[in-house]
């Protein structure tokens, strides 16, 4: 480990005040031994650079998914008291609201185990994918103020899902506070064309199997059982929030300076939480947000009514277990030290893991807590997992998001052949489809940290609990 940081536990390490000046509160990450071979010195440094951050609560935190990210380490979690703290866009990211959800069917392996790559091929020709994949969707400039603000639910109410799935969403599928005016012309230009398409990048839609059940109490409450077949998408908010962050990034440098913030680094430009400039970011982010929900909720009936049609089940029969944001700051309530207190708690390359019985999450869920999801990197598992008291304690309800990357895109596409990567998969049972291989190139499994082990360390500290293993069976690229 690098000079100065210091072992808390088996699965815990603290950056001290003093390992970069000016840090107001201490750092502190979760990781094994073996993800720390990967671990970046700069991943570190950002971690403690956002201790220096105005107003910052208790700890600068970083899941075991940590690597370095723009201003904030991605994996990051960081809470800021809402009279003297900050926002920074740099701790949500440019992909606001990227995040994941996790459909489950009537389906068994068997059912579709002649006829998987018909079924990949169909959903890859209805869902639009890849860079400058277009929406069939003709939104009107009003049709996406109205996305901005109600998310999920316009797409539900324009007959894009059930009404049953708003609540199975983060947030209900729509944050409050969305301010459509604080959203750019450059912006509502790009989300135009882009509502209901899957991206690309580490962006995808799989059809997976549940493999194992970890904890069957929990994996009965969220409907899942060994053997059947399940869907997940993992996407974002596409160009609209890519535009939202540039826009505002340019802003909040201006308002650092304005403000007399002074900071270590320039990508961690922020404003006071209760600023105009902060209030307009968080406007725009919140519309960012809420686009992205309603996005994954298109793609979501699009998939249902592909397997409605193939496979003759009715589209009510498969159901929305959660859908989790992983790039987002949000108005918090959470006890520190004993006092409730409200903080704007930033996730960058961090998922909401709520414990049983904390307001928020689904009834349905209450005695097992919220759904957490972890995708895998194409070849590999994706988990699921509840969320936990100890990561309400611990971490502002906290845990973290994927594999995270070992391996830069140029760096993957230098070590990886996209059509070998796709024949091997092919060999393991799983059917790949993609606009490029250089995407698979980019996305090969061994970019990533293996998501066994990351989820095995937040279950070991108890930040969430593992409720199921996936495998996945056919992939989907951008």
């Amino acid at each position: 480990m690098f000079e100065g940081v210091k072992r808390a536990g088996p699965l815990e390490w603290v950056v001290p005040v003093g390992f970069v000046p000016n840090m107001r509160v201490p750092g502190r990450f979760f990781l094994s031994d073996e993800l720390a071979r990967t671990l970046e010195e700069g991943a570190v440094r950002q971690l403690a650079n956002v201790a220096t951050m105005p107003g910052i609560v208790k700890h600068s935190l970083a899941m075991p998914d940590i690597h370095w990210g723009y201003g904030f380490p991605i994996g990051g979690v960081a809470a800021f008291d809402m009279a003297e703290g900050v926002i920074s866009p740099g701790g949500v990211g440019f992909d606001i609201n990227c995040g994941v959800r996790l459909v489950t069917s009537p389906l068994t392996e068997n059912d579709i185990f002649r006829t998987k790559r018909e079924l990949i091929e169909e959903i890859f020709r209805v869902v639009p994918t890849g860079v400058g994949a277009r929406s069939p969707l003709n939104l009107s400039n009003r049709d996406l103020t109205e996305v901005m603000v109600s998310g999920a639910g316009w797409a539900v109410e324009h007959g894009y899902g059930m009404e049953p799935d708003v609540a199975y969403c983060e947030e209900q599928g729509a944050m409050p506070h969305a301010e459509p005016d604080a959203v750019s012309a450059k912006a509502r230009q790009r989300g135009l064309p882009q509502a209901g398409t899957l991206g690309a990048g580490n962006h995808f839609l799989e059809i997976q199997v549940v493999r194992e059940v970890l904890d069957p109490k929990a994996a009965a409450a969220f409907g899942l059982s060994e053997g059947q077949i399940c869907f997940m998408i993992h996407c974002g908010s596409r160009g609209l929030g890519h535009q939202v962050c540039t826009d505002h990034l340019k802003i909040l440098e201006g308002a650092t300076k304005r403000y007399g913030i002074s900071l270590p680094d320039r990508q961690l430009a922020c404003a006071p939480v209760n600023s105009p400039e902060g209030r307009s970011y968080f406007g725009a982010m919140a519309c960012a947000a809420n686009y992205a929900w309603a996005n994954r909720q298109i793609i979501m009936h699009m998939t249902r009514t592909v397997i409605e049609r193939m496979y003759r089940i009715d589209y009510a029969e498969m159901k929305l277990v959660y859908d989790v944001a992983h790039n987002v700051a949000k108005y918090e309530r959470h006890v520190v030290d004993g006092t409730t207190l409200e903080v704007c708690v930033h996730r960058k390359g961090a998922t909401r893991a709520f414990g049983p019985g904390a307001p928020d999450i689904p009834q349905a869920y209450a005695a097992v807590g919220q759904p957490v999801i972890i995708p895998g990197s194409m070849g590999t598992s994706s988990y699921l997992l509840s969320g936990t008291e100890t990561a309400m304690e611990r971490t502002f309800g906290s845990t973290c998001h994927g594999a995270g990357r070992v391996m830069s895109r140029t760096a993957a596409k230098k070590e990886v052949r996209g059509r070998e990567l796709r024949n091997q998969l092919a060999r393991e049972g799983i059917y790949v489809r993609a606009r490029h291989e250089a995407v698979l190139a980019e996305e090969a499994p061994e970019a990533y940290k293996p998501s066994s082990e990351v989820v095995r360390v937040v279950d070991e500290v108890g930040l969430s609990r593992l409720v199921a293993r996936l495998e996945p069976l056919g992939v989907i690229k951008g």
